[in-house]
Formats: C-alpha cells, structure tokens, sequence
C-alpha cells in the first residue's frame, strides 16, 4: 500500500481527480486530496465538489509516497503561482518518487523544472509549454518517463492509472 497525495484547488477537472481517486482508493493504497483551500474544492464546469481531507499548510511531503496533479485549466493555472504547491510538488521531482500528471497537470512539473529531457505528453495547449521547457512532447493516451506518467484528457483515465500503477509497484 503506497500513501498517494492528491494536489488541486478549485477549477480541476472532476473526472481526473475523482477517477484516480477511486481506482487508487480501491486498489488499496491510502489517498489524500490536499489543497490550500479548505473544507472542499470545486470542479470546474460546475461539476461538482470534492473534500479535501489535509490544508495544503498542514501536509508534509515526506508523509506521501506519490503525487497525482489532476487537469482542468484553472486548478494548475491557479497552483503554479502557489509557493507551497510548488515546494510540495518539488519535493516529489527532486526525490524521484511517482509523479502523474494530466491534462494541464504538466504545466505544474514545468514550474518546479522537472520536465527537462522528459518524454511527456498533456492537454495539446500545453505542447509548446513543454517543449519550450525541454521535454519531448508525444501525442499518446499515457507516457512514462521516469519517475513522471502523463496523460492528455479524461478519455485517457485507464491508461494513466494502468501506468502509474505500474510505477507504483
């Protein structure tokens, strides 16, 4: 059983935070949704709500095995110009544990530079952000380089938990 945090504020996209959730939950690994807000976040395209179950000021990084960055355009847009986000999502890239990422996820690992000679793949808006930022952008339902999986929309949500399952092991 790995201890897999969940990072997203208001504006992530419902299914790839709730579908990880579910699969990761069920796969008996213990799962934390984290976010600077408290309470709950809520999705964007007024799909709904999640609990958070840990203030983003109260986790600490080295408590978790794993990081899951859900898309939405708004969640990640709002989370790189986060300190805290950032420094949490930092310590995942720089200690090399499993990082998976989708959708506009990947624009938090170009903030914390761990894309960097790193074939990835993302929401197609986020091509050209990747590739500035030195990763090798590929249009395929799931990538894993290294320690990072990534993926480019909910369509994807089976390959991409297959994938990171995989680096979980």
């Amino acid at each position: 059983m790995k201890k897999i945090a969940i990072l997203a504020t208001h504006g992530f996209e419902h299914s790839e935070l709730t579908g990880p959730q579910e699969y990761f939950k069920n796969a008996g690994h213990d799962v934390t949704v984290i976010s600077p807000e408290a309470d709950s976040i809520n999705a964007a395209h007024e799909a709904g709500s999640v609990a958070v179950d840990c203030q983003l000021d109260s986790a600490d990084a080295t408590d978790y095995d794993a990081l899951i960055l859900p898309g939405g355009q708004v969640n990640p847009d709002i989370l790189r110009i986060n300190d805290s986000a950032l420094a949490f999502i930092k310590h995942f890239a720089d200690e090399q544990k499993p990082i998976a990422a989708i959708c506009h996820g990947p624009w938090l690992l170009i903030e914390v530079e761990a894309v960097g000679g790193k074939q990835m793949t993302s929401w197609p808006s986020l091509k050209t952000d990747l590739t500035n930022a030195g990763a090798e952008w590929v249009d395929k339902e799931a990538v894993t380089d290294g320690n990072i999986v990534t993926s480019r929309n909910p369509d994807d949500i089976p390959a991409f938990n297959a994938a990171f399952e995989v680096l979980l092991q």
